[in-house]
Formats: C-alpha cells, sequence, structure tokens
C-alpha cells in the first residue's frame, strides 16, 4: 500500500481562471461521491470572480472508516487527504493567491477533512464551510491545537439527527474553532436527511460574497 494513496489524482477547476479570480475555494466531495458532484456547488452560487478547485479522493473516499475511528485506522489515506489540501494551498501561493483570497468547503466526509485541515493549519482564510461534517477523531481527541483563526468567517450546517455526524461533535467542533479565533456560525437543521439545503447554500453564497481581508 503506498503511503500517500491520493496523490497523482485529478483537480478539476470551474468558475474564474486562478489569475483572475478574487476567492479561490477548495472544494472536497463527500464518501463516495466526486470531485464532478462536489463542483455542482459552485453552479448554485452567485458569485462570477471565484475560482473553484476540486481534488478526487483515490477510489472516491479520503479514509476509509467513520471519522469518529481511532485516527491510526484511517491511516495512511487521512493523511496523504490532508497534504492534497496542503499542496493545493501551497501552489496557489505560489501563483500569488495568499492564504486569507482561499475558501475551505466540503460536504460530509469532505466537510470533516475541510475542519481537520483548518484546524491543524489555523488562520486567516477566506472561509470555512462544513456541510455536515466535524472534527476528526474519537471522543476524547484532545484538540490543543495551535494557532489561531484571527477572525477567520467559519459555517458549519448540519441535522440534529444525522446518521453519521453526531450533533455533539458539530457543537464540539464549534466550540474548538470558537476558542481558535474563528467567528463561527452554526446551524442545526432538525430532521434535516444527509444531504445540502437552500439555507446552507445562501450561507456559502454569502461568505464567497465577502471581500478579502
Amino acid at each position: 500500500m503506498s503511503d500517500d494513496p491520493h496523490v497523482g489524482q485529478p483537480v478539476l477547476h470551474a468558475g474564474a481562471p486562478i489569475a483572475d479570480a478574487r476567492l479561490v475555494a477548495i472544494l472536497l466531495h463527500g464518501r463516495g461521491a466526486s470531485a464532478e458532484d462536489i463542483l455542482g456547488l459552485a453552479s448554485e452560487l452567485s458569485a462570477t470572480d471565484v475560482a473553484y478547485l476540486a481534488p478526487q479522493a483515490a477510489g472516491g473516499t479520503w479514509y476509509p472508516y467513520s471519522f469518529l475511528a481511532p485516527i491510526e485506522r484511517n491511516e495512511p489515506y487521512l493523511s496523504s487527504a490532508l497534504r492534497v489540501i496542503s499542496r493545493r494551498i501551497d501552489d496557489l501561493r505560489r501563483q500569488g493567491v495568499d492564504r486569507d483570497r482561499i475558501a475551505l468547503m466540503g460536504f460530509s466526509q469532505g466537510a470533516c477533512l475541510t475542519l481537520e485541515f483548518s484546524a491543524r493549519h489555523a488562520g486567516r482564510y477566506a472561509a470555512v464551510a462544513a456541510l455536515t461534517g466535524g472534527l476528526i477523531g474519537p471522543p476524547g481527541t484532545p484538540r490543543n491545537y495551535p494557532g489561531s483563526f484571527d477572525g477567520t468567517p467559519v459555517f458549519i450546517g448540519s441535522s440534529d439527527v444525522d446518521p453519521h455526524v453526531p450533533l455533539e461533535r458539530v457543537h464540539e467542533s464549534t466550540v474548538v474553532l470558537t476558542r481558535m479565533g474563528a467567528k463561527v456560525d452554526e446551524r442545526i437543521y432538525p430532521g434535516m436527511p444527509h444531504t445540502v439545503n437552500r439555507d446552507e447554500l445562501a450561507a456559502v453564497d454569502a461568505l464567497l460574497a465577502k471581500p478579502a481581508r
């Protein structure tokens, strides 16, 4: 088994050219889905000056087990997935796109990955949006992440009855990111199935409409 199973997977691009974009959003798909699927979100958003990048996970899955499993069980896939994001950000910064012009967004497994990466690499981002997700690891995982979000706007949306993402983990993630200096907008939708709703899309749309600081 490769220790970097996601390396070399394609990265799809939609929206504005990176050289002309006001912001660049990195979109992370869910388990069993694809980069094409998550790019479908871009067509629901109104900003025309945002570039969207969607990396593809090997086999359509960023890591094999639940995000609540012991972290070592999801290796080397989890570390490889986190490196996918790091490489995209490094590449963007080489192109002159600073971190405060980069938004990180994901759904489900991609939302968990979005939150875990941003916590491990805290800083001022344009925005962070997690659509049904939480920080990765079993209950009791230490959350002593270094760094500060320096006021980064963060949106976390989830159901109160999601079969994959416990409400307690959503709340914990909000507490941790707030403590780290993020401005978190947490919205819980009673009875919502495992999907993205219109209010969440409107919240993401509003985040992307804000100018970079």
